[in-house]
């Protein structure tokens, strides 16, 4: 069945969802996204994923910097709405918009929760060494990532970045909104209650925990490398640059923390040691640990901060 819906969402996470929304047909009445941004080196206001692809799609776009005033809410509600789907919006939905559709508000977010609710979840459990992770549906309420769940997928966490685990993630979610819609709108699912058990909030990444602490052991920092890669990306200073490590293996071998055990990128860590598989120097693009060290030697005894 047709629904009449308004899709909230900005980066590229969100775009599958809004995609399948519209090869099955439903009616989107509105795309609610973040205002555009300035990028690149002449500053240009920049649409966002979510914003392009809309526009693509000649679907009307708003791009409110808050949804608090009641001019906003007036013109959310008089959309008529039988539901809103939001996905990685990045604005908080006060309590009038949450009310406004007929069927509610239902966010797609991507982790078992309540483990991981807020802006991060993916990076966040990737570094953490989960094992598990996923992405769920769940009516909206006015807490944070703490409504009720409709539907769940599980996927097992094995050495992907914090990138392809999201593109995997999202491509399973937009499937999972589009089974929801249709279960909803049969009246063939119940909503069912978060556990207060195993609570954990994934906050946004700061600039500054991307460094890597060579002291920490090898089994963490991979994680952390592959859980900030592609963005922002975990960093360490060679030959007083800074350089992105964007994939590494545990790798045999001991030493100081941070100094290099051989001529190939195999770096000590705390407990055990790093090699460096894919890196990226400022201002460069990615490229294999091999390639960078064509001109860029990092010989074995080398201190990396």
């Amino acid at each position: 069945m047709t629904l009449r819906l308004a899709f909230m969402g900005t980066p590229d996470f969100a775009v599958p969802t809004l995609a399948e929304l519209i090869a099955q047909g439903h009616d989107i009445a509105a795309v609610y996204s973040q205002p555009p941004r300035p990028k690149g080196r002449g500053m240009a206001l920049e649409p966002g994923p979510v914003h392009a692809f809309a526009e693509r799609h000649r679907l009307p776009v708003r791009t409110p910097l808050s949804l608090k005033g009641e001019a906003e809410q007036a013109d959310f509600a008089a959309l008529n709405l039988d539901a809103a789907i939001v996905v990685a919006y990045g604005l908080l939905l006060p309590k009038p918009i949450l009310d406004a559709p007929r069927l509610g508000c239902f966010n797609l977010h991507g982790s078992l929760l309540p483990r991981w609710r807020g802006a991060a979840p993916i990076q966040r459990a990737i570094m953490a060494g989960d094992a598990q992770t996923g992405v769920m549906v769940m009516q909206m309420e006015e807490g944070l990532d703490t409504g009720p769940v409709l539907m769940a997928e599980r996927v097992a966490i094995t050495r992907q970045t914090g990138g392809e685990l999201a593109d995997q993630l999202s491509r399973l979610g937009a499937d999972l909104m589009v089974r929801t819609l249709g279960a909803l709108e049969r009246g063939g699912v119940t909503p069912v209650a978060q556990g207060q058990d195993g609570v954990t909030y994934a906050k946004k990444i700061l600039k500054d925990e991307a460094r890597i602490d060579w002291s920490r052991p090898a089994r963490e920092l991979d994680c952390h490398v592959r859980g900030l890669s592609p963005f922002p990306g975990a960093w360490t200073e060679i030959h007083g640059e800074r350089v992105k490590l964007l994939y590494a293996e545990p790798a045999d071998g001991s030493g100081s923390p941070g100094v290099a055990l051989d001529d190939a990128l195999t770096i000590a860590c705390g407990d055990g040691a790093l090699r460096l598989v894919k890196v990226q120097r400022a201002g460069g693009k990615a490229m294999a640990a091999a390639d960078l060290l064509k001109g860029f030697a990092v010989p074995r005894g080398t201190q990396l901060v």
